[in-house]
């Protein structure tokens, strides 16, 4: 078993920009039906307190005599209001779990959920770049563009498994207030600790989104017979000679695990998602863009 993150900056951020460059087409047909928004250089584009004109809109009772453009409506049997476009970039915070559960993968052939993690992280990160927002880690500040892109690409490349600390839990200080994040994990640790994390979140205005991460064997539990189960970090261990006989208990606390975690978000106004490291990237990716819009 593969301990820790194997890429290197360059190909981490290919295989993210290669994942990331046949969704943009289809996501902004998404958005502009869903929303009415458009990717573009100042973000996106809705009616509120920018100086730009964005469009006309016809007058509607309440409306002020000041807010009518008279000059439009003197060439229609209408009167129209200038809409202006909202331009502010919206800042949006990743933390992508590297703790020593997260370096778990039950094939060679899969993913550890680390890896997984940091790629669909950059990924995400490449779509809200080209579309004009500031994204940032829990331990980087937030910038935009391409150089941008680079450093993120770097840090979470680089990212060091937590020692023996066998699950994580994001520091939050660094995210703004009345902005987004997205925390990408396993979530198996103390949801305690999440939970007031959320909580301060919530304090400061802070949207997002939780997206789990589990291998298939973490999901379906095939194990037989006698086993020895060990944590990443072996701070934890249990034997059995029936390893089957645990499965229906495990089954019901994960499911139980994935209910709070869906009911947490759900209290903080954020979403919840899981995806296992056997499945596409492309998936958990569009879940993740079509979420953050919700959030705006």
């Amino acid at each position: 078993m593969t301990l820790g993150i194997s890429q290197n900056s360059t190909s981490l951020q290919g295989r993210a920009e290669t994942l990331a460059q046949n969704l943009p087409p289809l996501l902004a047909r998404a958005v502009r039906l869903a929303d009415g928004v458009i990717l573009g250089e100042h973000g996106r584009r809705r009616a509120g307190v920018g100086g730009d004109f964005w469009q006309y809109r016809p007058a509607v009772a309440g409306d002020s005599a000041r807010a009518i453009d008279w000059r439009r409506s003197a060439r229609s049997d209408q009167h129209f209001v200038q809409q202006k476009e909202w331009q502010a970039a919206q800042i949006v915070t990743l933390w992508a779990d590297n703790a020593a559960a997260m370096q778990y993968r039950s094939d060679v052939d899969l993913p550890t959920k680390a890896d997984r993690a940091a790629l669909i992280a950059l990924a995400i990160s490449a779509l809200l770049i080209r579309g004009g927002e500031q994204v940032g880690l829990t331990n980087m500040p937030a910038g935009r563009g391409h150089v941008q892109l680079q450093r993120l690409a770097g840090a979470l490349s680089s990212q060091i498994p937590l020692g023996t600390d066998e699950y994580g839990s994001p520091e939050i200080q660094t995210i703004p207030r009345h902005s987004s994040a997205v925390f990408l994990s396993d979530f198996l640790g103390d949801l305690d600790q999440l939970g007031t994390a959320m909580t301060q979140l919530a304090d400061k205005g802070v949207g997002g989104v939780l997206v789990q991460i589990l291998d298939p064997a973490e999901e379906a539990f095939a194990f037989q017979g006698r086993t020895l189960f060990e944590s990443m970090g072996r701070g934890l261990r249990h034997e059995t000679r029936k390893a089957r006989d645990l499965r229906e208990r495990y089954i019901a606390r994960l499911g139980a695990r994935k209910q709070a975690l869906s009911e947490m978000a759900a209290r903080f106004g954020w979403q919840y998602h899981c995806h296992h490291t056997d499945a596409p990237e492309a998936a958990p990716l569009l879940w993740v863009f079509h979420a953050l819009e919700a959030h705006r």
